[in-house]
């Protein structure tokens, strides 16, 4: 954390420092993000050559997206917590915000956007924290409990991110008719690449670090005005 006799230049280049930080973190996963990606089209295909039912595909989703929203939950809460003041009541907003909205955004909205663009013939959109409100909201809680007395962030964000693909993954089967070709398979990897990517690593590193470091600032200023 900054002094108080912090200079300007210098804080803001700890501020430039931490949109390297986030501009690395994204690009670093984006191969990964790749790698869920194509793990969640290889179940895809698997599920489409051996025909299984659409009510797999829901059951599927709604145990992977609450377990996603608890990863999430997780990694938003801790970062929080390794980098900025740590306080319970913004550690409990950040890391729900992060885990219930990116989260949904990830899983459920632009999976669905996806769905519109094809004008899929089952599309719908699920919000697991309105839907199964009394699954989702505790597992996101228990995530930002469980970060703030143990703030770990590497392997829950690996696992969300898999869990993050194959739940947008089956959001999307659920829509899927009987009629498919090249370019709709095409669209739903694009989509499920975008789901995963941008809304997830903005949940686990780019949100709490912003607000990390305006917690810091905030902080530093307060400190500021009683010397």
């Amino acid at each position: 954390m900054a002094s108080e006799s912090e200079p300007f230049p210098e804080r803001q280049t700890r501020i430039r420092g931490m949109a390297a930080t986030i501009f690395y973190e994204l690009k670093v996963h984006a191969p990964f993000t790749l790698f869920g990606t194509i793990t969640a089209f290889a179940i895809l295909w698997i599920s489409l050559s051996v025909e299984a039912s659409r009510s797999i595909f829901d059951t599927l989703f709604w145990i992977l997206h609450p377990l996603h929203v608890f990863l999430s939950a997780l990694v938003t809460a801790g970062m929080y917590r390794l980098h900025g003041p740590g306080n319970f009541l913004p550690t409990l907003a950040i890391g729900y915000f992060g885990s219930i909205g990116i989260g949904s955004l990830s899983d459920c909205i632009i999976p669905y956007a996806g769905e519109l663009f094809l004008n899929l013939p089952h599309r719908g959109l699920h919000l697991g924290f309105v839907e199964k409100w009394w699954l989702v909201n505790p597992l996101a809680f228990a995530g930002i409990f469980l970060a703030y007395w143990y703030p770990k962030t590497k392997f829950p964000h690996a696992g969300h991110v898999l869990l993050s693909a194959w739940a947008s993954l089956f959001h999307m089967i659920m829509a899927l008719g009987t009629e498919l070709n090249p370019l709709i398979l095409i669209v739903i990897a694009l989509f499920l690449f975008l789901a995963v990517w941008v809304p997830c690593c903005t949940s686990d590193i780019a949100f709490p670090l912003l607000f990390a470091e305006w917690g810091k600032v905030k902080t530093d200023w307060k400190n500021s005005m009683h010397h």
